[in-house]
């Protein structure tokens, strides 16, 4: 099975994805089908109903390259940041960005 449709790790505290609405680095959710709108598309959903609890962020900025951040560590900001994993999306075609994003999960 793939790593999509099984629970992320207990460690895992949030995903970040950034993408833009407009522009050629990351056309969003929108009409345009980039790689990472398509990668969005088609996993949300099965991310989510595996892993319910855990947030999943999605930030759009004019011109923000696509980018996947992931948060392990502690809940409680106050006491611990815990560690955070950053990955580039930017023109990769949705394979790449199926494993850059299976890949920063561990």
């Amino acid at each position: 099975a793939s790593a999509l449709s099984k629970a992320f790790p207990a460690a895992l505290k949030e995903v970040r994805l950034h993408l833009s609405p407009v522009g050629s680095l990351s056309a969003g959710l929108g009409a345009c089908t980039t790689d990472t709108s398509q990668f969005l598309q088609s996993n949300y959903a099965t991310i989510k109903q595996h892993n319910p609890s855990v947030p999943f962020l999605i930030r759009e900025a004019n011109d923000t390259p696509a980018r996947v951040f992931t948060r392990f560590g502690a809940c409680h900001l106050l006491t611990e940041r815990g560690i955070e994993k950053r990955a580039e999306l930017d023109g990769l075609d949705l394979n790449e960005v199926t494993k850059k994003f299976t890949d920063i999960l561990s």
